[in-house]
């Protein structure tokens, strides 16, 4: 009697698991790597205990992504980030041969460094995505930049937001890889102001709008382009402190003209060819599932997000 239950439970169990789609772990499964690139201010993993990206690169993995997130500067340039980045994916494939591509996906300053990379990675780069990105210039950066043309007080204000932006950046890098990488808090914030994006649209114009809020070529020399981002209010948790600190600048950037933000982004601002969605209820930080997970629960999860567009990908050949 015990045998004869025994075997039931076996063969129900097989039934079960040959059950098509039964099976988990293969949704994110995409042909090339994904690579996770952290924006201005960010890391990859403070004292192994702080991800940037919070159980995002987890769950893509448990759903049979590969998955990459590479530290580079902090604080710097589009360039200076980039070829780090390039450094990174080309030791990534003298390792590993049989990767010939990737599939870029960035949060914030990210956005415009992974841009970079598919410039000037030709044939190595399947898809870019960006997420909240810096992609057509910023009202807040633009205020700033104001500001910082004052006599004197401009001057004053640029030694110490380079000071502590600096030195911010080196502490968050170097508590993550333990590395000490090149900061330049400046360079980042005037690549990001209306001038400073239009200036980097002109020279990699792949997948920007052609007009205002617009949504760009989806695919540019074989590469994809996509984005998504949040435009509905930054107060998106009662818990989470950051989202207090969000609204406040959200109410700066409505003063300013700009009434759809993640807090920092622009819905607008967000837009680089195909535009999934510009108007989730997320903040800026929200967007990679901080802080600790307390986003918003009338949204979907930002991790859902990320693995939709990992099977988008996947359902391409990507």
């Amino acid at each position: 009697m015990k045998k004869s239950v025994m075997h039931f439970c076996v063969a129900a169990a097989c039934a079960v698991f040959s059950i098509p789609g039964a099976q988990a772990g293969t949704y994110a499964e995409t042909k090339y790597p994904i690579v996770m690139v952290h924006g201005g201010g960010g890391f990859v993993n403070i004292g192994g205990n702080i991800p940037y990206f919070y159980g995002i690169p987890e769950a893509l993995r448990s759903e049979g992504a590969t998955v990459l997130v590479p530290e580079v500067s902090s604080l710097a340039s589009t360039e200076v980030r980039g070829e780090q980045l390039r450094a990174y994916l080309t030791n990534y494939m003298a390792i590993h041969p049989e990767v010939k591509q990737f599939n870029l996906l960035g949060h914030s300053f990210g956005a415009p460094t992974i841009r970079y990379v598919a410039a000037v990675m030709p044939g190595r780069i399947a898809s870019v995505t960006t997420v909240h990105g810096t992609n057509n210039g910023n009202k807040l950066a633009d205020t700033y930049t104001k500001v910082a043309g004052i006599p004197l007080i401009g001057d004053a204000l640029n030694a110490a937001v380079q000071t502590i932006g600096n030195t911010i950046g080196t502490i968050a890098n170097a508590l993550s890889s333990g590395g000490i990488l090149p900061q330049d808090s400046l360079a980042n914030l005037r690549q990001i102001t209306t001038e400073g994006a239009a200036a980097f649209n002109a020279k990699f114009p792949a997948g920007v709008p052609t007009t205002p809020c617009g949504q760009g070529a989806a695919v540019v020399n074989g590469v994809r382009y996509y984005s998504w981002s949040g435009g509905k209010g930054a107060l998106t948790s009662a818990l989470d402190p950051t989202s207090y600190a969000l609204s406040l600048t959200s109410i700066l950037s409505r003063s300013l003209g700009t009434p759809e933000t993640d807090g920092v982004v622009s819905r607008c601002e967000s837009h680089l060819g195909q535009v999934i969605r510009d108007d989730y209820f997320m903040n800026h930080l929200d967007a990679m599932n901080h802080v600790f997970g307390l986003v918003s629960l009338f949204e979907v999860n930002p991790k859902t997000l990320w693995l939709e567009q990992a099977n988008r990908l996947k359902n391409l050949g990507l």
